[in-house]
């Protein structure tokens, strides 16, 4: 029975891999999932592409066939997240389900991996070698199993107790690997051996063994398999879930592979392997037994080995969460038409890191961002102290004069471009001026000085609060464009100037926000916006560094090549250009000499960093275009 189950949050839908040739392991993981998801209260669901014969695996892990729907019933679930276990999903297949939700791959080894919009590697490394770019996960966990209880028995009990061998090929071991090493260990076995063979077929017929094998415990399954891993003195298995279960349950393991593709995960894994196909299992024989006794200085070896390896894994000590309860934790934002230009995204991923993926749109080359979970940043107090303050070396307060002459810098290239019938000086025809983002209102202050009406927006009250009541400028607090115009009875076309000063990156859809700055503005008024920049000397040194440290809440990176391009599609021309934020110790090998602002290196890498425009950070000043 379902525990009382949240109706407040969008479902969670898996769908597994299943069928000859599939193994059982990606069926039963989300069948676990399902079943975890429930049990803390998540409204979760299983699909099947066919159906399949799961009753001789419900029963064993708890699974209520309620928890199954059909294709006429994924329109009206409202779904969250799609999680795939697919191990190899078409372009074709992706694609359909990436019209329903945000799609996370579990495991996904597909030539259109890097097409997901998140990806959790649990098995590490399981698709490098094949596709060249494993390392573009958002997650790599093995902690993520099921993880069984730890083996406590100490080693002298082998001197009173048989040693005990699990022989586990998986629910299917096409290439029945498990007859083989069975017999091959029963034939050197003594006494002090013994042997269970786990040899439970899903979609084949179970095989005959032709040989009398009365010390072999022949078992078509055992439930809840992991949690009695521990009862185990070693572990003989394939590449899988098996193999790091019983890392994690510090029980010694060995493996046999059924093919090339599970010998070369196996050995970049790190496990001791004996290498492809049944023929192997004679090895097998001699490295576990020596004069027909078992050889205890090469399992003690294999032991210590097993237990680096569970280290490498991080699986040495009790992990943090399930897979369910990190599914669970998940509320994903993902956009599937490009927030700047609107034109469809469906490219490769840029970089992935734990909380985040990135792409760029190839209509307009902006890079736009997909979170896992909203951005943990709230504009307040904070936001502007100490935050502000751990960047730059002072408040936002304290930093006030400098940021007012840098706002005249500003309006002085602003009032350039402006068209020559406007006379600032003039207060009844004083150009209206909104500031989006103003924060504590410097740029609304300059821009009073230099002859504007002045408005402001900002998401912050406190900001908000200072700059109406400290500095006498209207303000309202909110979020552009949803409030903001009309607020002083000032209505569409009047504006003159809209300004976003490290702004624009935070905006989670950009179209609507272009087009209602565009609605508000004069015919040739002006947009002008600072931003970073991903072409700028980070982002050419490491663009995956650059990406990985920025903020949380910048959803879009531009770059001026890029910029014009989306301000076109957007009504907009742009007039002028200004490279900023210019780092010579940013400078990949060089740079770290350049640490002395005053030096000749240094100098002379600012001159290069002006001349090819390779400042982190660029302005830009478009006019209000006519459509034709």
């Amino acid at each position: 029975m379902d525990k009382e189950i949240s109706t407040n949050r969008g479902a969670v839908l898996a769908v597994p891999a299943h069928g000859r040739g599939m193994g059982g392991g990606h069926l039963i993981r989300c069948m676990a999932l399902i079943r975890g998801l429930r049990a803390l209260g998540r409204v979760s669901w299983l699909y099947l592409y066919s159906d399949a014969d799961i009753d001789s695996l419900t029963e064993t892990i708890n699974f209520d066939k309620n928890w199954l729907i059909g294709e006429n019933d994924l329109q009206d679930k409202n779904l969250e997240c799609i999680v795939l276990d697919r191990f190899q999903t078409s372009q074709e297949e992706l694609t359909r389900w990436t019209h329903l939700a945000p799609v996370i791959g579990i495991d996904e080894g597909g030539h259109g991996r890097d097409r997901f919009d998140f990806l959790i590697d649990i098995l590490p490394g399981s698709r490098e070698w094949r596709l060249g770019n494993g390392d573009k996960q958002n997650i790599v966990d093995p902690s993520l199993l099921p993880l069984p209880p730890k083996k406590s028995l100490p080693s002298s009990a082998r001197e009173t107790s048989p040693f005990k061998i699990l022989v586990s090929f998986g629910h299917e071991d096409a290439a029945e690997l498990g007859s083989a090493v069975a017999f091959n260990l029963a034939k050197k076995n003594s006494e002090c051996v013994d042997i269970t063979l786990l040899h439970g077929k899903l979609h084949v017929p179970t095989p005959t063994i032709k040989y009398a094998l009365p010390t072999i415990h022949f078992l078509e399954s055992i439930p809840n398999l992991n949690e009695h891993l521990n009862n185990y003195d070693l572990i003989i298995t394939h590449y899988g879930l098996t193999a790091y279960e019983a890392l994690y349950a510090s029980v010694p393991v060995l493996l046999l592979s059924p093919g090339s593709y599970h010998e070369k995960l196996a050995k970049k894994a790190g496990f001791c392997s004996l290498g492809v196909g049944k023929s192997r299992a004679v090895k097998l024989t001699r490295l576990l037994f020596k004069n027909n006794q078992l050889d205890i200085p090469f399992l003690e070896n294999l032991k210590k080995q097993c237990a680096v390896l569970a280290v490498k894994h991080n699986l040495d000590h009790t992990p943090r969460q399930s897979l369910a309860e990190l599914i669970d934790s998940f509320a994903p934002d993902v956009s599937r038409n490009c927030p700047v230009c609107g034109s469809m995204v469906h490219g490769p991923s840029l970089a992935r890191f734990p909380d985040r993926t990135y792409r760029r749109c190839k209509q307009c080359g902006t890079i736009n961002m997909n979170r896992l979970n909203p951005p943990p940043v709230e504009y307040d107090v904070e936001y502007f102290f100490e935050s502000y303050q751990k960047q730059y070396g002072k408040t936002y307060i304290e930093d006030f004069p400098n940021l007012i002459a840098m706002g005249k810098r500003r309006l002085a290239v602003i009032k350039s471009l402006l068209p020559a019938n406007i006379n600032s000086a003039d207060e009844s025809t004083s150009p209206l001026l909104l500031d989006i983002g103003c924060a504590y209102g410097p740029f609304l202050a300059a821009a009073r000085e230099e002859g504007f009406s002045p408005y402001g927006i900002d998401p912050a009250q406190d900001a908000v609060c200072y700059v109406t009541q400290t500095i006498g400028i209207p303000a309202v607090q909110g979020f552009f464009p949803e409030k903001g115009n009309g607020e002083w009875g000032v209505g569409s076309g009047e504006y003159s100037v809209v300004s976003l000063w490290y702004v624009i990156e935070h905006l989670r859809d950009c179209v609507p926000a272009l087009a209602e700055i565009r609605k508000m503005l004069k015919p040739n008024g002006i947009l002008a916006f600072a931003t970073p920049s991903f072409s700028g000397i980070s982002g050419r040194a490491s663009l995956k560094h650059f990406l990985e440290h920025s903020p949380a809440d910048h959803w879009t990176i531009w770059s001026p090549a890029v910029c014009k391009k989306a301000l076109k599609a957007a009504g907009f021309k742009v007039k002028k250009m200004v490279i900023t934020g210019h780092h010579p110790e940013r400078f990949p090998l060089l740079g770290k000499y350049a640490q002395n602002t005053q030096s000749l290196l240094y100098k002379l890498l600012l001159t290069i960093s002006k001349i090819f425009a390779l400042g982190d950070t660029f302005e830009v000043y478009a006019v209000k275009a006519t459509r034709t």
